[in-house]
């Protein structure tokens, strides 16, 4: 076995992350067919299209189908329209029901949508946060609106981890540096194991993801790399494994045993025979 290319971590030490792209939005359709549609305020934090609701709903019953929906621990996404209508649609409950006592993940017709509104039953906690936004700056589509506008339409998201109130980090004349971003992203992989969560879904964008994850994988087969490090497509779901190799987190093995219980004799022969 070539140790070069066989990495061996304790699994205390590592989180599965399962990486979504948010589905098509209004900005995609536009932009592929002029890229200044980016610069136009009238795809201001872009919704979902219906083809986006049907790619959607395709990967809400892929993570179904290969029983990831009940693996999940947290479900993080970005703070905008079409990362959060993903997130929700992909893997929140099943339709909501007035009656139920819980608050659902998303209200009916959010972002024109004609989509009913979904339940916050029986699926993991959603969060959303700053880090994990797409490039800052200058196209509107990645400028999000106020908290308290979107609190209404998505009860069930927490929103206790974003600082301000209104869009703070987004600015008309100055786009956020390819560097700036990976460093972001490096910084939000890091916070990660802040979280006690093992497996953790995260809903965000394409060039985030890009740039995040393309200061991985120089140690790897160039195919891992590339398999890694391209760009997303629309409503894509990958699935990494990040490994604390700096002793960040703290968590305590769930799985490790401590052996000698109860206490006796065990010296491993190899071990006997230097000691005698």
């Amino acid at each position: 076995m070539d140790a070069a290319v066989t990495g061996l971590y304790p699994l205390h030490r590592c989180k599965t992350l399962h990486l979504v792209r948010h589905a098509q939005g209004i900005h995609n359709v536009e932009g592929e067919k002029n890229h200044d549609a980016y610069l136009s305020y009238d795809f201001f934090d872009a919704h979902l299209t219906p083809l986006g609701w049907q790619q959607v709903g395709n990967l809400r019953k892929h993570v179904r189908a290969c029983g990831l929906s009940e693996k999940i621990d947290l479900v993080i996404t970005s703070p905008l329209m079409r990362t959060m209508q993903t997130a929700v649609g992909v893997f929140g409950g099943e339709g909501y029901t007035d009656g139920i006592v819980a608050p659902p993940l998303m209200v009916a017709n959010v972002g024109n949508s004609d989509h009913p509104s979904i339940s916050s039953l029986n699926c993991p906690p959603f969060t959303a946060v700053e880090l994990c936004r797409e490039h800052l700056g200058v196209h509107p589509c990645d400028k999000r609106r106020s908290i308290s506008e979107y609190r209404p339409l998505f009860p069930a998201i927490d929103f206790s981890l974003i600082e301000n109130e209104d869009d703070v980090l987004w600015t008309p004349d100055v786009r956020e540096k390819n560097e700036e971003v990976a460093a972001r992203g490096m910084k939000f992989l890091n916070w990660l194991w802040t979280r006690e969560e093992k497996e953790i879904a995260v809903v965000t964008h394409s060039g985030f993801l890009f740039h995040a994850l393309s200061a991985f994988g120089d140690d790897c087969h160039p195919s891992v790399k590339s398999e890694m490090c391209k760009h997303f497509a629309n409503c894509e779901l990958r699935s990494v494994v990040i490994v604390d190799r700096g002793m960040t987190g703290s968590n305590a093995s769930r799985t490790n045993y401590p052996g000698k219980i109860p206490d006796g004799l065990d010296l491993p022969s190899d071990v006997a025979k230097d000691k005698h």
